[in-house]
């Protein structure tokens, strides 16, 4: 053989081993993310493709402790209105714009004014981001907010270019380890690796590709071909086909969130319907539910039934107000009392996924009877989510992954001006209390703020909960470095795939 074709050939085969050397992750997903714009998002599938696209200023470690990301410390006055950050050096956005103070606050910023918005109370007591030097900033609040780290290590705190502001929902821009490469609506998300990623060596994947198929079957069909490699919310009556796989692994986590019904009590014409106006017919419709028969016929007992916006594994669950047990008969008197004893007509929507079809239905099989009659309408996710903000509904089988404060599991949903209070209720009483709580840093006081709250909250019911949710993966064992996470999302930091 001549050095020429010598060399040719070894060219060859170096083109093929970095091929081959090449990894992509691909992981499915049970719905496709809203707007890739962190102000506008709402969805939780959204929240784990930031999580490989936008840091965040804070982080949450896998025993839910608040950690540095692209802030390395920070500490809060003694009065509780100044937050003194410091700031990770050298970062870069995914468009080669610096990251510093100044981004910061031009991110804050436009969280507080952006018409669309859904974080503008989660950071509305921040009145000013003084930017002390490239890597020093300090926040200003208005009064004590016991949540906003919390709030800053998520969607709040996630940083985006200045610079791509306008063009966010179709072309992010942020600093975390994959940059944006390309989306096809309902289809697939690609992500490629940042090179100049401030923790680059902790990358091991050369892109990722998240692909949202709404059937549980199907993504585990997916799986076991090869065609995915991870795949979010296994069902939980696919759990022991994982288990008992020689080329799967399955992984779980303890959740934060919940899964419940949204009722529109005040948001445009839909809201003038009977539900929507009567706690009655609210209270009755739970009464009716058997949560714990959902848990163990759709779930096989893995998740819990739930009661309240925080689940039981946080410190601010309160046992004065435990799962609410089924009664027909109270539930039929409550609707006679409401002047409706011969039964009426709620119109529920719920995500097109099989587990919550499976839910809604068996609400409605139980519903009826009391003698209520559940009209149920499938919606893709994201869509669903519109028609709730549009006030476009009656009733909703909607969840919430769940937050480590308090905070962010009710304020937004409850509050007058919440972000994600969909059906518009409103009850200064329960603003007051709420408002209150964030002001106050003592677990005990804040305790007994939420325990009021809770008391107002279950007598009107404008929402009510179903179960907590835990996350159940399946993986393929070619997947190494894989580490569930409570909050549910998929960090791939030390992620890997095996030939």
């Amino acid at each position: 053989m001549t050095l020429h074709k010598t060399l040719i050939l070894a060219a060859l085969l170096g083109t093929t081993a970095i091929a081959a050397q090449a990894q992509t992750l691909k992981i499915g997903l049970e719905s496709d993310p809203d707007a890739l714009d962190p102000d506008r998002s709402r969805t939780f599938v959204g929240r784990i493709v930031f999580t490989a696209l936008c840091d965040k200023l804070i982080d949450v470690s896998p025993d839910l402790e608040l950690v540095p990301q692209l802030a390395t410390e920070w500490t809060v006055s003694d009065d509780g209105k100044t937050i003194d950050m410091t700031l990770r050096d050298g970062v870069v956005f995914h468009d080669g714009t610096p990251f510093d103070a100044a981004a910061v606050k031009a991110n804050i910023e436009r969280s507080q004014t952006l018409e669309d918005s859904v974080r503008k109370s989660e950071v509305s007591s921040i009145t000013e981001v003084e930017v002390v030097d490239d890597t020093h900033l300090k926040l200003h609040l208005s009064a004590p907010d016991a949540p906003l780290l919390a709030q800053l290590a998520d969607r709040s705190g996630m940083m985006m270019s200045p610079a791509a502001f306008d063009d966010m929902a179709t072309a992010p821009v942020c600093s975390g380890p994959f940059k944006f490469v390309n989306r096809v609506s309902q289809d697939k998300i690609e992500l490629e690796k940042f090179a100049d990623y401030w923790n680059a060596d902790a990358i091991k994947l050369d892109a990722v590709t998240y692909l949202p198929i709404p059937d549980s079957t199907v993504r585990l069909a997916n799986l076991r071909s090869g065609d995915l490699d991870l795949i979010n919310r296994l069902a939980a009556t696919d759990v022991e086909t994982v288990k008992s796989s020689d080329d799967l692994t399955f992984e779980r986590a303890d959740g934060l969130g919940y899964q419940g019904i949204t009722f529109n009590t005040g948001n445009g014409e839909r809201a003038d319907n009977p539900f929507g106006q009567d706690a009655r017919l609210r209270e009755a419709l739970s009464l009716a539910i058997d949560r714990e028969a959902i848990n163990q016929v759709v779930f096989s007992g893995l998740n819990a039934s739930a009661s309240q916006f925080s689940s039981g594994a946080s410190p601010y669950f309160d046992d004065a107000f435990p799962v609410q047990g089924r009664d027909i008969e109270k539930a039929k008197a409550l609707l006679a009392e409401a002047g409706y004893p011969d039964g009426l007509e709620l119109e529920m929507q719920a995500p097109n996924r099989p587990e919550n079809q499976q839910v809604v239905q068996m609400i409605q099989a139980m519903a009826a009877e009391a003698g209520i009659q559940v009209k149920l309408v499938a919606k893709e996710f994201a869509t669903m989510l519109a028609d709730q903000a549009a006030g476009d509904f009656q009733a909703s089988q909607v969840g919430w992954s769940g937050r480590i404060d308090p905070d962010g599991n009710i304020l937004g949903f409850v509050s007058t001006d919440g972000g994600f209070n969909d059906g518009k209720y409103s009850n200064p009483e329960v603003d007051r209390i709420l408002a209150e709580a964030r002001a106050v840093s003592d677990q005990a006081e804040r305790q007994q703020l939420y325990h009021q709250a809770n008391e107002i909250l279950n007598a009107e019911k404008p929402l009510f909960y179903l179960y907590n949710e835990a996350w159940l993966y399946g993986v393929s064992d070619k997947v190494q470095g894989f580490v569930p996470n409570p909050d549910g999302m998929i960090r791939l930091e030390d992620v890997s795939l095996s030939e």
